[in-house]
């Protein structure tokens, strides 16, 4: 089962999941959606990562460090998420309903699209 983290419990998932490292924010979206909306975690180190290229790179990642993976709605990064999980990564979330629900209750400055 993958952890679901609403965009507005973030923060407290961050801090949590600090004890085992610095947690990374992995944005698995497009380049094109990354310059229409972005957004980064305190507390967290992001990385922008499309889903299609997450498996040749995926040795980059430490699967020991905590991560909280985002895209637009949360469909994408669900897939993410369950992929890092099936490969042995101990602790990962999926940012529930993505930027989009980012916009609409964290920063409403962030744009929907």
């Amino acid at each position: 089962m993958i952890e679901q983290v609403s965009p507005s419990e973030l923060p407290r998932w961050l801090q949590a999941a600090s004890t085992a490292g610095v947690p990374l924010l992995l944005d698995v979206r497009e380049p094109a959606e990354w310059q229409l909306a972005s957004v980064d975690a305190a507390g967290a180190e992001s990385l922008r990562l499309p889903m299609h290229s997450l498996p040749p790179r995926l040795h980059e990642l430490d699967p020991e460090r905590p991560v909280v993976v985002l895209c637009h709605h949360g469909g994408r990064s669900m897939q993410v998420a369950m992929f890092l999980k099936q490969q042995g990564f101990a602790r990962v979330a999926n940012v529930a309903g993505g930027i989009d629900a980012w916009s609409l209750q964290v920063d409403p400055s962030v744009p929907r699209y």
